[in-house]
């Protein structure tokens, strides 16, 4: 999409405040977006936001985990919604996992994108246009090796699954759904010695979020390009 088609829409980042997600929420907004940080916490939010320095950046409290900050966040955005839903919040628990982190992973990074998307689809059926963009990771997919079993590539696995039925559910409505891999990305999630920046997978997402009417819906990508699931 040009500049000019993008201006003005409107679009919500979950876990915005800091790490790829900021970087998805200033590409956006130089897109001439307005742009709902979404965050947890609305102080940090704030902060972010302020960092930015960009105009149209609203932080919006929103825990994807919890369906009442959901609900709350969706009421707040109404009646218009959002054009564009990019859910990036997500949890990586490491080292000695418990059922607690599981039921956390899960939670965020698989229930939370289907609950979010669930609350904000409305608007974008009464239009026929949106885009929603689920961040997923390249180790979601059983052509990656040293995937090692986690609980994070798997809670993504079946982020992808979802984004597959829901692209299908929404064929013909002028929605496309994506499941897209920032790729291996210096942030907290990622440390400092990955090899791409926040900014380069942002761009990846941001890539998702700003199709063109005749793109892709219900696939897999990194960079612009398919991964195999």
């Amino acid at each position: 999409m040009t500049e000019t088609e993008l201006r003005g829409k409107r679009a919500l980042v979950t876990g915005g405040n800091r790490g790829i997600g900021l970087e998805v929420v200033r590409q956006l907004g130089e897109h001439g977006m307005r742009v709902f940080l979404g965050t947890r916490d609305l102080e940090a939010g704030r902060a972010a936001a302020s960092a930015l320095g960009l105009a149209g950046i609203t932080p919006l409290r929103i825990d994807v985990a919890d369906p009442a900050t959901v609900a709350a966040a969706r009421d707040q955005l109404a009646p218009h919604g959002v054009d564009v839903l990019v859910n990036n919040a997500g949890v990586n628990p490491r080292h000695r996992v418990t059922p607690e982190d599981v039921e956390a992973a899960w939670q965020v990074n698989a229930l939370g994108s289907w609950r979010v998307s669930q609350a904000f689809l409305p608007p974008m059926r009464e239009r026929r246009w949106g885009r929603i963009v689920n961040v997923s990771t390249e180790l979601a997919t059983n052509a990656h090796e040293g995937r090692a079993g986690g609980v994070y590539p798997i809670t993504k696995i079946v982020g992808n699954a979802m984004t597959r039925a829901l692209a299908e559910d929404l064929a013909g409505t002028g929605i496309l759904v994506n499941a897209v891999s920032p790729g291996w990305c210096r942030s907290d999630m990622g440390g400092e010695s990955a090899p791409r920046s926040a900014a380069q997978g942002a761009a990846s997402i941001v890539w998702g979020a700003t199709l063109p009417d005749d793109g892709p819906s219900g696939g897999f990508f990194q960079d612009g390009e398919p991964l195999p699931w």
